[in-house]
């Protein structure tokens, strides 16, 4: 009899480790007055969810083209629970920052802590969030097994800090660039055209950089005043994911805690 209770204390244990908790902070790194990015969808996950690929139709990834024009992270939550990692019980949340408005602006700052359940499976982080104002401009992950957070073994492999450059971020080819065509969060106005090209990265263009520069001097929907832009050296949002306590796990499956912000 005890020898069975001690057999089942083993295996709790076992269980046990193989959970581990992350937390982690978003925050942009541009200078006030130049642009913010929209709320971030993260993931951990088994490496079974390609969020995008650089040379393809935005249309051939779920939830894509809704991210890049408008930051809604809806879709992409749900192209994820219907993926492969999502079925292997990947967990995910979109972290945004409450400083008034959910985008994170120049300065600003969140993080969030959760159990992402078993970490010998769960070992892969994702993230995808749209800049802006801008018409269809985003940052993601593109490879599924880049940011290893976890080894086999489900053990911590940190320091995990992913520094954003300009030159990361995607054109996702679904709207022509023009701050004056509908682009989003911009109080700028007009219609947006549809383009249907393939994603590429932003600043391959020679007219990438005079497209950001033309926000200058105009508004956002916030009130907000957009007085410098971003080139392709800069670093433009910094995401780091670091091991957290148990007793600070209060995120389960596709919920949400918000743990701390800074301006």
């Amino acid at each position: 009899m005890h020898r069975a209770i001690s057999l089942l204390t083993l295996a709790s244990l076992a269980g046990a480790a193989s959970a581990q908790n992350v937390t982690v902070t978003v925050e942009n790194m541009l200078d006030t007055g130049n642009f913010s990015f929209t709320p971030v969808w993260m993931a951990m996950h088994n490496g079974g969810f390609d969020s995008y690929n650089g040379g393809e139709l935005a249309s051939l990834f779920p939830g894509l083209e809704e991210l890049a024009e408008g930051g809604d992270t809806g879709p992409i939550s749900t192209a994820f629970t219907n993926s492969p990692a999502g079925i292997a019980g990947g967990v995910q949340t979109t972290l945004v920052e409450l400083n008034g408005a959910p985008v994170f602006g120049p300065g600003e700052s969140n993080s969030v802590s959760f159990d992402v359940g078993d970490a010998t499976v769960n070992r892969y982080f994702s993230y995808a969030s749209m800049i802006v104002p801008s018409n269809d401009l985003f940052v993601a992950n593109g490879n599924p097994t880049r940011f290893e957070v976890f080894d086999a073994g489900g053990n911590y492999n940190g320091p995990v800090e992913i520094l954003i450059l300009g030159n990361q971020v995607k054109d996702a080819g679904t709207e022509v660039n023009d701050a004056f065509g509908g682009a989003a969060f911009s109080a700028n106005g007009g219609d947006s055209v549809d383009e249907n090209v393939v994603i590429r990265s932003f600043f391959g263009d020679p007219d990438d950089q005079a497209y950001l520069d033309s926000f200058i001097g105009t508004d956002t929907v916030d009130g907000g005043t957009i007085t410098g832009s971003f080139g392709p050296d800069d670093v433009v949002a910094r995401i780091t994911v670091t091991p957290a306590p148990a007793s600070l796990a209060m995120l389960s499956l596709g919920g949400l805690c918000l743990t701390r912000r800074r301006r």
